[in-house]
């Protein structure tokens, strides 16, 4: 078929699916037939490492694409992985995931990469035409997430952020609860103590030849290669089967995840999907905290890592400082727990008790809070049960999935508003409108970051 009447016929199907979508239908349950042998949906995988590995297979949130959805192409600049998907897949095997976006069989990308490399893949997918379902944080500085959403909305394209507790029904009725008043007035809300990044300086090491390591740096200062900047966490097998990641495997050294210039440290990583649940509660999605400050008063230390250890200094270190948030209501967000159950989430303290979210559900005090349904006028949010399969599903509407780029952005923002408030060691002023520190060029050189040639942050999109 050619590619015009594939699209002709795609887009009436949409309009079809579109209509049983809003009446309560699931694109799930339309048989497969409908869209033909070759009206399948083409996927195509950026990164072909531990999280994409779940993402495809259902696990880590959510379920796997749906039946209607193919993976026609893979790319990693990790040659020998991308080769690995190509030959399980059966599909085009790239090292350069430009190559990849210029296919016209791919109409939406998954992209699971080092966070240093998501701005690019999503800008470069939205102007090739492509659908994107990206890992969080959306971005690795704040100028990067407003560029991406710059871009999402600039070519119509639907864009759903990898955070997928959104998508989980008991932290969904756990938001009702707090969006309705059941705590009464919020004034503070007190959030896990997520470390910051830290810095590493490794002694070179071979670099394997199947390997991009130049482009792996993208827009940072290239380094030599070493096997403990490469992989996310440390230790586990080099290079195990795509297929299976133990995560048990993962929580005992650093990798990029941990180390500047390559992440934001775990207040990132793991940050956006705790203050996720805190900006969906607070309804702050599109908004967020007007002054950031650090107790004690003091800048963070440089951590380096010369040699390969365990995460337990850095991490230590790098969350001797609590981070607390001011909104313009007046309400007060703390990171200052350790109980490890807050990374996924929050306690939010009204006049009228508390409510505390985690990974998998939440708590009231008093229990009462939780005893009589919400009424029927109540405020609702964004109903989804399966992130991958909300992604889909608004492929085919255009609708807005349950976790838009301008959520992400404003979740990852807060995050990177936390970071630099530890850097500088001192109260900042914000303006969640305009995205600046007003009158603080000091704080304003922290929005982006120092860009080799070729990676530039583009003007227009």
């Amino acid at each position: 078929m050619s590619r015009p009447a594939r699209i002709s016929r795609r887009r009436m199907f949409r309009k079809v699916l579109g209509a049983a979508i809003g009446t309560g239908w699931l694109v799930a349950l339309v048989p497969r037939r409908v869209w033909g042998a070759n009206e399948q949906i083409g996927v195509g995988i950026i990164g072909c490492g531990r999280r994409n590995a779940q993402l495809v297979i259902g696990k880590g949130g959510q379920g796997a694409p749906p039946a209607h959805a193919r993976i026609v192409a893979a790319a990693d600049v990790n040659m020998k992985r991308a080769a690995e998907w190509g030959r399980h897949y059966r599909c085009t095997a790239f090292q350069d995931y430009r190559a990849l976006l210029d296919r016209k069989e791919v109409d939406v990308v998954i992209y699971a990469t080092p966070e240093h490399w998501h701005y690019l893949p999503c800008i470069h997918a939205c102007q090739a035409g492509k659908d994107i379902y990206g890992e969080q944080p959306l971005g690795h500085t704040i100028r990067e997430g407003r560029k991406m959403i710059e871009a999402v909305r600039k070519y119509k394209r639907v864009f759903q952020t990898g955070e997928q507790q959104r998508s989980h029904p008991a932290t969904r009725r756990a938001v009702e609860l707090i969006r309705n008043g059941r705590i009464g007035k919020i004034h503070t809300v007190i959030g896990y103590n997520y470390p910051s990044p830290f810095e590493c300086d490794f002694p070179p090491q071979p670099q394997p030849e199947w390997l991009d390591w130049d482009r792996w740096c993208g827009p940072n200062e290239l380094v030599p290669y070493h096997t403990d900047i490469y992989l996310s966490r440390i230790p586990y097998d080099r290079e195990p089967p795509f297929y299976t990641y133990p995560a048990e495997k993962y929580a005992i050294g650093p990798g990029w995840m941990s180390f500047r210039p390559y992440s934001g440290g775990e207040l990132v990583n793991w940050g956006c999907h705790g203050l996720s649940m805190v900006h969906w509660a607070l309804d702050m999605d599109h908004s967020g905290p007007v002054e950031i400050w650090v107790e004690p008063a003091e800048k963070l230390q440089p951590v380096v890592y010369h040699l390969p250890e365990k995460r337990d200094r850095g991490d230590a270190a790098c969350s001797r400082t609590i981070i607390n948030y001011r909104y313009a209501n007046g309400v007060v967000l703390t990171l200052s727990s350790i109980d490890p159950k807050l990374g996924g989430g929050a306690t939010f303290i009204g006049d009228r008790g508390r409510i505390t979210i985690f990974r998998d559900g939440y708590e009231c005090d008093p229990p009462e809070l939780d005893k009589d349904p919400l009424p029927s006028g109540a405020v609702r949010v964004y109903e989804s049960d399966d992130h991958m399969k909300n992604f889909f599903e608004c492929v085919v509407s255009r609708k807005d999935p349950i976790m838009p780029v301008e959520a992400g952005h404003s979740v990852a923002t807060l995050c990177h508003l936390g970071n630099i408030a530890r850097w500088l060691g001192r109260r900042l002023r914000w303006d969640p409108g305009a995205e600046v520190f007003p009158g603080d060029d000091e704080a304003n050189a922290y929005l982006d970051i120092p860009r080799r040639k070729g990676y530039e942050l583009p003007e227009k999109v």
